[in-house]
């Protein structure tokens, strides 16, 4: 059922820990710990593991950067299976609130990215259509995304020769909430030619086309698109991708469209659902008049009353959500529906980085119900507001059964459960390059006789050796303002440097790190997403400033993961500005020298020379494209079917000079092809 494609087999070692991890969860060992050393292998073991043991797969990641990462690199090692990317689809998320203090209320605002929207739609439909699904997710996969049940339930099957009148199919259509587009077709939606009715799956990846005559569905055609057509987006690109799905529509005799949005109810259901949501209104308003709330009342009675008249008229509204339990018929109390519910019932999950994403999935349930009590107590919500939540963490792990962790730290909660015996420790030191882990030098972070340097200075001349000798740097600051100030003092310098931090969009970063390894960038500045998982081998050099100041971002799993970028180098090597060597140094220091010990020691004894490796350096698929407006930087450019779209683009924009220009590149480019 799943098969991996590597360029590479598995070294002794790696074979030594598939073989552990596939037997206990065969054995349906409840927790396993696998301790890997960074560069030893941790994703290329997960998808061997994944292939012995045949499972749907869940790999969970803290960081959407590295899921990002993840989710290419499975990609790439099962081209047969589906391999999805489940994360938040916000850019912009600003959640609804309201501040008593100053009588402020804060409407929920976000800006939904279109592209994931699609990946998540895509993600559980291929989890009703097949069984070989790697799903790679952020910790939003804990979060209410509705009834896998009804999800199903609703999806509209049609036949051919099916009888069913065209007005009442464009309802169902409206019920699964499909919006009717003219002129933008574009995903969730579809619009009418002639006899046929166009709708356009969620996902971005296929188009139906069904002639309805008579009462009766006389063809249905599909088209899908070739993987990863559709790149960046725009709707531009959705139009010209539409287009050439025009000569691929095949005949068919069965399909089934399934709802355009979470959280939409059978239709027989919905009326009860609403008799219910105003019971607890009725139940609700009495409260709050004894109380003598009189505003909160009036206001809770007029938002319910408003948002349940645009249920029954469309079947959704905005903040439908706060409304789940009562659509899904949930008890007070009960978990929500997440993407744990859309696997069946036998499936692996992998917590990747799970010193960092346990204590996340611990801190999600906490914040969100004192946001919601809020809202709440003072009538922006009804109680049944708080069943719309996350998972608590007790609940995630009565809702999977088998859990491997992964880290090169493993947290207190998965190291407590080895101690307790609950959890079995695996550990992979060994990398298959022979790689060891990189030598660690303490530096003064602050001079201490006149003439000494201090830690930026020296930091700057050790950039400039590093520069010559073709390798990149990583600086690890404490805060993002640091991180920028100190991206602009070396950009001064003539450093090719930029920063990276949160605030920093979701599809950019993957974009930032290509253009570190391809050397558009020597330096990278960063805080903290620099730490777990990042797979840049032309790293050679780590510097940590101010790694005397004791904290979170300076303990000992920090410290560790951070010094393990720079082990993918021959050369790799760490330098620690402080001015004295705190507890968490020592420890830290201690372990990397124990892991580095055994390594050589391996190396010695079956007479392996470390050497790098070379890694492909991807496209990031869902990176947004920026249009080149300066002539001579699109003279640059080799790339022919960019330069076609950008001609067009031009033509339609009636700016025929730059549209000429293009035409001469495009000539030129394939006269000497």
């Amino acid at each position: 059922m799943f098969k991996t494609r590597f360029p590479f087999k598995p070294i002794p070692p790696q074979k030594e820990v598939v073989e552990k991890l596939a037997k206990g969860i065969e054995r349906r060992v409840p927790y396993q710990v696998l301790l890997g050393v960074t560069g030893s292998g941790k994703t290329a073991v997960m998808a061997w593991t994944i292939e012995k043991v045949k499972l749907p797969t869940l790999v969970i990641s803290h960081n959407k950067v590295l899921a990002a990462q993840l989710y290419q690199e499975f990609k790439e090692a099962f081209p047969e299976n589906a391999v999805h990317y489940f994360v938040s689809y916000y850019d912009y998320y600003q959640p609804e609130a309201y501040l008593p203090e100053t009588d402020t209320y804060i409407e929920k605002d976000a800006k939904i990215n279109e592209i994931i929207d699609r990946l998540r739609h895509e993600t559980v439909q291929s989890l009703f259509t097949r069984n070989d699904v790697i799903i790679v997710a952020s910790v939003s996969c804990i979060y209410n995304i509705g009834s896998p049940e009804f999800y199903q339930k609703i999806s509209l099957t049609l036949k051919k020769g099916q009888k069913i009148k065209r007005e009442e199919f464009l309802m169902h259509l409206i019920r699964l909430q499909y919006q009717r587009e003219e002129i933008e077709f574009k995903p969730g939606s579809f619009r009418i030619r002639g006899n046929f009715v166009e709708i356009f799956s969620p996902t971005g990846k296929s188009i139906l086309r069904v002639s309805i005559e008579k009462n009766t569905i006389k063809k249905i055609f599909t088209a899908t698109s070739r993987e990863n057509e559709i790149k960046y987006g725009s709707l531009q690109e959705i139009e010209e991708v539409y287009l050439k799905f025009k000569p691929h529509f095949e005949e068919c005799n069965f399909c089934k469209i399934f709802p355009a949005k979470f959280w939409i109810g059978p239709e027989e259901k919905l009326e009860l659902a609403i008799s219910n949501i105003k019971l607890e209104l009725q139940e609700r308003l009495r409260e709050l008049k004894k109380a003598r709330k009189i505003l909160e009342a009036e206001r809770l009675r007029r938002r319910t009353l408003y948002d349940l008249e645009m249920i029954k008229e469309t079947g959704w509204c905005h903040g439908i959500e706060n409304y789940s339990r009562h659509l899904e018929f949930r008890e007070p109390g009960e978990p929500p529906f997440t993407l744990l519910d859309y696997f069946p019932k036998n499936f692996l999950v992998f917590i990747d980085e799970s010193h960092m994403t346990i204590p996340q999935l611990k801190a999600m349930y906490r914040g969100d119900k004192q946001r919601k009590e809020t809202l709440i107590e003072y009538g922006f919500r009804l109680p049944s507001a708080l069943d719309n939540r996350p998972l608590k963490f007790d609940e995630f792990i009565k809702k999977v059964d088998k859990i491997v962790f992964v880290s090169a730290t493993p947290g207190p909660y998965e190291m407590q459960k080895v101690k307790n015996g609950k959890a079995k420790l695996i550990e992979l030191l060994i990398r298959p390059t022979g790689l060891l882990d990189p030598k660690i030098e303490v530096r003064p972070s602050t001079p201490k006789r006149e003439g000494e340097k201090s830690q930026v200075e020296d930091l700057i001349c050790e950039i400039q050796k590093a520069i010559k000798r073709n390798e990149r740097v990583l600086v690890i600051t404490l805060t993002k303002r640091l991180a920028e100030e100190l991206s602009s003092f070396f950009e001064e310098k003539g450093i090719k440097v930029t920063y990276l931090h949160s605030e920093i969009k979701t599809l950019e970063r993957p974009d930032i790190l290509k253009k570190l390894r391809l050397g558009e960038y020597d330096v990278i500045v960063g805080i903290n997403l620099l730490r777990e998982g990042l797979d840049l081998p032309e790293v050679a050099l780590v510097a940590i400033l101010d790694a005397d100041k004791e904290g979170f971002l300076r303990n000992e799993t920090t410290l560790i993961q951070t010094m393990g970028r720079a082990a993918r180098h021959p050369n790799g090597r760490v330098i620690l500005y402080a001015d004295k060597i705190t507890p968490s140094m020592k420890k830290a220091i201690k372990e990397v020298e124990r892991r580095r010990k055994i390594q050589m020691e391996y190396n010695k004894k079956h007479g392996i020379i470390p050497k790098g490796i070379q890694k492909p350096i991807r496209e990031w698929e869902f990176g947004e494209k920026k249009e080149i407006e300066n002539f001579e930087e699109l003279a640059k450019s080799k790339d022919l079917n960019y330069l076609k779209k950008e001609m067009k683009k031009a033509i339609a924009n009636l700016d025929f000079e730059k549209a000429a220009f293009l035409r001469d590149q495009i000539r030129k480019l394939e006269a000497k092809n």
